[in-house]
């Protein structure tokens, strides 16, 4: 587990994080995989070392004792008394080809860790965005080919059983015609993300990808690609908050859409994510889409989800999302979320890796299944460094494929 952060741990340096993911994502996952034999040995690998007596004793508080004595053990990298940028690369070493990694670190760190585990035989699963720029997305693809190993796209939303339905109900509602979406998260994320924030990426890459992604999936079955991005930022409130001078607000991505066998058949596609939404929003993330399409519509929102708890100590009414990651033990004891979509993207990898190590599948295999594959996820990728290009060049950005070539004009 490459990347020790929020996601993979729930540890943000002062204890649990005040997200939806309190003990994480990743960790727990793996740890409950392992527990149910389809993962043997488990590591982590950081930049800072000393971290880790503060990461274990928050894993053990708040996942051991909570799950009938679940075993959080795991290798670290660095030493807790060291820092080392480059420490992935003595984690991956120790690695023999078919094992497998995940990466959950800042977007420009992607493409580096991802090579040299590919490059070494190793599977490898990134956090969404994949990378940030399109030319690195392909040369990863290559390697991937190369060496024969399985490299799988973290789009979790994917699995959200709404999210799902939707795309099989969009194949049988005609031609593309419009797509708009909303994602947000409160601003006290930007006290976790601060480090990062608006120097090495920001939040188109960091939420659009999302329903870029989710839009892709529902309209390439249709035989949709994008064309051209033009997008928009607004700035001024997390740099209020001590964000880089750089860090926009919200962002919004315009796609045009083409349909590859009649080009005369257009859609448009909008995609907005902010990471200043209110503090006390009641929801960690807002997150909806409108579809429409020539025979019909489809309209979600998954934010309340019908689920409303009022607490004393939250002072406000909130909406809670166990259908991602339900945290409440089974009658056992132990953990029991084994149906939310974000551990289901995590199985979907793992098993993914197995079979290829099995050698019942190969890659391309899985590529056909429609998963979230290096493949797969090429399109979200040039619409996400379009709109980049876009904003930071202020003009619109072209998408050519030529042969199967994708780039950006």
């Amino acid at each position: 587990m490459v990347g020790t952060g929020e996601y993979t741990t729930g540890f943000v340096g002062t204890g649990g994080s005040a997200s939806d993911k309190k003990v994480g994502v990743v960790g727990l996952s793996m740890f409950d995989l392992r527990r149910r034999g389809k993962v043997g040995k488990l590591g982590m690998v950081g930049v800072n070392g000393t971290k880790y007596p503060a990461i274990r004793e928050h894993l053990h508080k708040n996942i051991t004792l909570a799950y009938n004595n679940l075993d959080t053990s795991f290798e670290s990298f660095p030493s807790d008394d060291t820092k080392d940028p480059d420490a992935y690369k003595t984690a991956i070493d120790a690695l023999k080809p078919g094992d497998a990694i995940t990466i959950f670190t800042p977007d420009t760190t992607h493409y580096p860790i991802a090579l040299y585990a590919i490059e070494r035989g190793i599977h490898v699963m990134i956090t969404k965005p994949a990378v940030k720029l399109l030319e690195h997305h392909i040369a990863l693809l290559a390697a991937a080919e190369k060496h024969g190993v399985y490299v799988y796209v973290e789009h979790h939303k994917r699995y959200d059983p709404a999210y799902a339905d939707a795309k099989f109900r969009a194949k049988k509602l005609g031609d593309f015609n419009y797509f708009y979406s909303y994602m947000s998260q409160p601003k006290f994320q930007l006290e976790t993300f601060k480090a990062w924030a608006g120097i090495d990426s920001d939040i188109s890459y960091y939420l659009n990808s999302h329903h870029v992604d989710i839009c892709d999936s529902m309209v390439s079955q249709l035989g949709y690609v994008p064309v051209k991005v033009s997008a928009s930022a607004s700035k001024g409130v997390a740099t209020s908050l001590g964000c880089h001078e750089s860090t926009e607000d919200t962002i919004s991505l315009l796609v045009h859409w083409e349909k590859k066998d009649d080009p005369s058949k257009h859609a448009t596609g909008v995609y907005t994510a902010s990471w200043t939404a209110p503090q006390k929003a009641g929801v960690h993330s807002n997150q909806y889409f409108h579809y429409l399409a020539r025979d019909g519509e489809i309209t979600i929102n998954q934010a309340k989800r019908g689920y409303d708890v009022a607490e004393d100590a939250a002072g406000q009414l909130v909406w809670y999302n166990p259908f991602y990651m339900r945290y409440a033990p089974d009658e056992d004891g132990n953990f029991n979320g084994q149906s939310g979509y974000g551990y289901v993207s995590m199985e979907k990898f793992v098993d993914g890796c197995r079979s290829v190590n099995a050698g019942e599948l190969k890659p391309a295999d899985l590529d056909k299944k429609g998963l979230p594959t290096l493949r797969n996820t090429i399109a979200t990728t040039a619409i996400l460094e379009a709109g980049r290009r876009s904003i930071d060049e202020g003009r619109e950005v072209r998408i050519e494929q030529r042969d199967g070539n994708w780039s950006l004009l």
